[in-house]
């Protein structure tokens, strides 16, 4: 008895937080595809915790057997492929991930299928249900967590070839923190599923898969209304042209002209000192295609864009800090220089010099003295 109660706060709360969530973020300035589609995730995880809340007091002591993270898997690679892709825009045809979710939803209602993990494979009218429930329930969370999980991947490798400044919204470290824990959640519940009859009861692992389920409701509602577009000078993305093994699309001398008119842009543009430069501003200055200019960094360089930018940053610091005169602080001179954290001027010196700025500046003035 003192569990079901339990699962009553657990679901009232979860529907209270995920509706407040979802107007907090639709009401959200300058919202992005990624805002719509957090606000129209978390409104329907609020339907889901009251339906569930209505279960338990129409049906005392007697939950429906349905998978809420058929709702949530697909819910999570959309919203964080929506962050990735510049190029994504909310379409009908997205609406068909929810499919299986409603249809478990129904089936279990018109069947009136209880969550009971110990008569699962019972030889009844119902074992179908339950077979395709465990099936559809297994395929989702390895297909949409694999997915999230490689784009989620491929975008923290690309972030270096499109910024010249990768803060914490850009590497989105509390989507792959989601990500592992979420994994990590699934193999619980395989192995608690699997051994349920031994070891646990059906209430348990109820009050498990709602506790967690709003742990991530809470977890998306704070970091999601903090959680910036990630490319908000979003033009048509370009297509991403395979690269197979060292061959190069550009011929030397095209690669040699290109390289030449990027120098003398940062030579006599400093783009560098805007600390929110990036592979677009720059392509867009140049009049040249993204793809080219990541080739001639790569192969003819050997640099990403990242390392790239900053060298002229930490020349542009090492600079002001020979002057003993300069009466800025050292802080001061790295934001000048086109930094826009002390955190990330601090790391990034250090990782190209050997050195922090201060030890850089003392070493200077004892060989000057």
């Amino acid at each position: 008895m003192a569990k079901i109660a339990s699962m009553d706060v657990i679901v009232w709360i979860g529907f209270a937080q995920a509706l407040f969530a979802g107007i907090l973020t639709i009401t959200k300035d300058k919202k992005s595809s990624a805002d719509y589609l957090l606000s129209a995730w978390l409104f329907l995880l609020s339907i889901e915790f009251l339906t569930v809340g209505i279960e338990l007091y129409v049906y005392t002591n007697f939950v429906f057997l349905s998978n809420t993270f058929l709702l949530f898997n697909p819910a999570l690679f959309l919203y964080t492929r929506s962050l990735v892709k510049p190029s994504f825009r909310l379409k009908w045809p997205q609406l068909l991930h929810l499919l299986p979710y409603l249809i478990f939803k129904i089936f279990s209602w018109s069947l009136q299928e209880p969550l009971s993990f110990e008569g699962f494979f019972s030889p009844d009218n119902t074992l179908w249900y339950r077979i395709s429930f465990g099936v559809f329930g297994l395929v989702s969370w390895i297909v949409y967590l694999g997915l999230t999980a490689v784009i989620l991947s491929r975008h923290r490798k690309r972030l270096k070839n499109e910024f010249s400044t990768i803060d914490r919204i850009k590497k989105m470290g509390w989507i792959m923190f989601v990500v592992v824990f979420y994994g990590i959640y699934c193999l619980i519940v395989l192995l608690w599923g699997l051994f349920n009859i031994i070891v646990f009861t059906t209430e348990s692992l109820t009050l498990f898969n709602y506790s967690v389920l709003l742990f991530f409701v809470y977890i998306f509602s704070f970091y999601g209304l903090k959680q910036r577009d990630i490319f908000p000078d979003k033009t048509k993305e370009e297509p991403v042209v395979p690269e197979k093994n060292s061959n190069s699309f550009l011929s030397t001398d095209q690669m040699e002209k290109i390289s030449q008119k990027l120098l003398n842009y940062f030579q006599k543009e400093k783009p560098y000192l805007n600390p929110e430069f990036s592979m677009s501003l720059l392509s867009e200055s140049l009049k040249i295609p993204r793809h080219h200019l990541t080739e001639v960094l790569n192969k003819h360089l050997g640099k990403n864009f990242f390392l790239f930018v900053n060298e002229y940053r930490v020349a542009a610091v090492k600079k002001q800090l020979d002057k003993p005169d300069n009466p800025y602080s050292i802080e001061a001179i790295g934001y000048e220089c086109g930094f826009n954290s002390k955190s990330t001027f601090f790391s990034v010196f250090k990782t190209l010099t050997g050195q922090t700025p201060k030890n850089y500046q003392q070493e200077v003035l004892q060989k000057k003295n």
